[in-house]
């Protein structure tokens, strides 16, 4: 074999050991790894914006586990979330899980609000406390139209006071 011959086949080995690490290192992230270093949690959600797999699980903004899957449930249309979390951290079966985010522009993540209960969660059981993500955009376009067609708030007769509705409801 020439010299060229051997560059080319030890280049090629080095970018299939690199391939092969690379997928080895996106599988691990990608929450699927359940084994006896994980436990899968479940939690029922009604919106879900931003969460995929692989998306991280927090309690008190340090990563603790991440989404392994997520598919609707259609007799309720809500959003089942499958999580691994780390075994050597138990969360307490009154715990509250909700959708948060990173600031507006940041990605989403799943909190866990740790409960006071003695009893911890196990592998397969559900969180049945959630709160689902809430939708910004839409928020800041009821805001904005409510604010401008309201222009200075609606009269009240409150003893001829005009009162602010901050929600426009009135």
């Amino acid at each position: 074999m020439s010299r060229a011959g051997v560059f080319e086949s030890i280049v090629g080995l080095i970018v299939i050991a690199v391939a092969v690490a690379f997928f080895a290192y996106a599988y691990g992230v990608s929450g699927q790894d359940v084994g006896a270093s994980k436990y899968r949690v479940d939690a029922v959600f009604g919106r879900v914006d931003g969460i995929t797999v692989g998306s991280e699980v927090r309690i008190a903004g340090v990563k603790i586990g991440t989404v392994a899957g997520h598919k609707i449930d259609l007799a309720t249309y809500e959003a089942n979330l499958e999580m691994t979390i780390d075994r050597d951290i138990p969360i307490p079966e009154d715990s509250v899980a909700k959708i948060a985010s990173d600031g507006v522009l940041g990605g989403a993540y799943v909190a866990i609000e740790p409960g006071a209960s003695e009893e911890m969660l196990r592998d397969g059981e559900k969180i049945t406390i959630t709160r689902g993500s809430v939708d910004l955009l839409n928020l800041a376009v009821q805001a904005f139209t409510n604010q401008s067609s309201n222009k200075g708030g609606k009269s009240n007769s409150n003893n001829g006071q005009t009162e602010l509705d901050p929600l426009g409801d009135l």
